[in-house]
């Protein structure tokens, strides 16, 4: 499997200045051909750090990818770094860079400066691949066997994010000529209410049992829950793909209605397929949304996805107890006898929004977001949240609760995990095997 380092130069990530968005982008591309990143690496504008890092990545993997650290002023001094590394016995002029620079510049009305054509000298170890969209080219510095007892290549390219990327696609067919490739499969499955360290229990003997070219890992999101994604190495060959495809369907076995979805499945999602509502005809459900700690966000959540107004009601944000009685119909005495914060007060409020807006389901959230507002008996975190459905033909309403407590004294965090929890609450009560 070739192998490769992601690193970027330059104090300005490490300070947090600036967001490194470059290593994520480069990191999928190379998955998408084939290459398995090992390292992501952020260096300061340190020449002695820059050259014994990259040296290393260049011993434990095939393809080194830099940015950053190539721009015209002094502080940049990767070029100078990579001439060292490489053994660069003096620099040579890039014709096309040259001029790629001068057209560039003259096109901003900029002088020419000495720094300027600067950027068109290069270590004589390395061949170029000029740049269209900016002033320092990327730098390919190609190393022996008798080097690091394997071909490693290192390319370096500008930190200026649309650069990077515009080079991206010369680098990956300069790969691709050069190293024998691999193809990778990654597929997900997506797992919500229960405990990341619970769920690694329950799959324990399921992972031991798996080749070494099938890797799991699991990848926790407040708001959507934990994927769990299988990557396939060596997918060229079918008995893999078919032998991952098994497991997965054993890991889905195994797990039961944990399990919700795949790909890139959200809780919200999947209401179409809850709510009976295929592409492009008429949905036979319908849901409705009483809100109260959640203020908005899981109305937000079901709004967020294409073509929900097939589906998607409306909802009541009733913060104050006077909407909760006045507009969703919540009996006084519930409040007055259970509070605001209770079983029976998001069961009724719940009720009250599906009638009100005559919907087959509805979910409700009502608790302390916090940071401030709990007590002993409620603390900030707790949240009641109920779903129902109405029976059309019946007429009987069917109704389901669960108090959620979290731990967290974010309040972000907690209306987030309220909103989900309602969204999966109401998974369980439509029912549905989606998979």
């Amino acid at each position: 499997m070739t192998t490769a380092s992601i690193c970027t130069i330059g104090d300005e990530i490490l300070i947090g200045q600036i967001v490194d968005t470059n290593s994520s982008k480069i990191s999928t591309a190379l998955n998408r051909i084939g290459v398995k990143v090992r390292y992501m690496l952020s260096i300061g504008d340190d020449r002695q750090e820059i050259i014994s890092n990259l040296d290393k990545c260049l011993k434990d993997t095939d393809i080194v990818i830099v940015t950053g650290g190539l721009g015209p002023t002094k502080d940049d001094i990767t070029k100078d770094a990579l001439a060292s590394l490489s053994g660069a016995s003096g620099y040579k002029e890039s014709p096309e860079q040259l001029a790629i620079v001068k057209r560039i510049l003259g096109a901003r009305h900029i002088d020419l400066l000495d720094i300027n054509l600067a950027q068109a000298q290069v270590p004589d170890t390395c061949e170029v691949i000029p740049n269209k969209l900016g002033t320092a080219p990327c730098m390919k510095f190609p190393f022996e066997v008798s080097r690091y007892g394997h071909p490693a290549v290192l390319y370096s390219l500008p930190g200026v994010p649309y650069e990077a990327e515009g080079l991206l696609d010369d680098i990956l067919e300069d790969i691709k000529k050069n190293f024998t490739l691999e193809k990778i499969i990654h597929k997900n499955i997506i797992t919500f209410g229960v405990p990341e360290s619970v769920l690694s229990k329950q799959i324990e003997d399921w992972e031991d049992a798996l080749p070494d070219w099938l890797h799991l890992a699991y990848l926790p999101n407040t708001t959507v829950g934990i994927r769990l994604r299988l990557s396939c190495y060596g997918a060229d060959d079918p008995a893999r793909v078919e032998r991952m495809d098994s497991e997965i369907e054993k890991l889905k076995e195994i797990l039961g209605p944990t399990v919700y979805g795949s790909g890139d499945d959200t809780l919200q999602s999947i209401l179409p397929r809850l709510l009976k509502c295929p592409p492009e005809a008429t949905c036979q459900e319908t849901i409705s949304v009483a809100e109260s700690c959640t203020g908005g966000h899981l109305s937000e959540l079901i709004t967020s996805v294409p073509g929900c107004s097939r589906y998607y009601n409306g909802s009541v944000t009733s913060y104050s107890n006077e909407v909760k009685t006045k507009v969703l119909g919540v009996d006084p005495a519930i409040i007055a006898n259970f509070g605001a914060v209770s079983q029976q007060c998001a069961e009724a409020m719940a009720k009250g929004v599906a009638c009100l807006m005559d919907s087959d389901y509805a979910i409700s959230t009502t608790g302390i977001a916090g940071p401030d507002g709990g007590s002993a008996e409620k603390p900030v975190g707790t949240c009641w949240i109920a779903a129902v459905h109405r029976n059309r033909s019946t007429g009987e309403i069917e109704v389901v609760s669960k108090k959620i407590l979290s731990m967290s004294a974010s309040r972000d965090v907690n209306i987030k995990r309220f909103a989900s929890n309602a969204l999966d609450l109401l998974r369980h009560l439509a029912g549905q095997q989606l998979f």
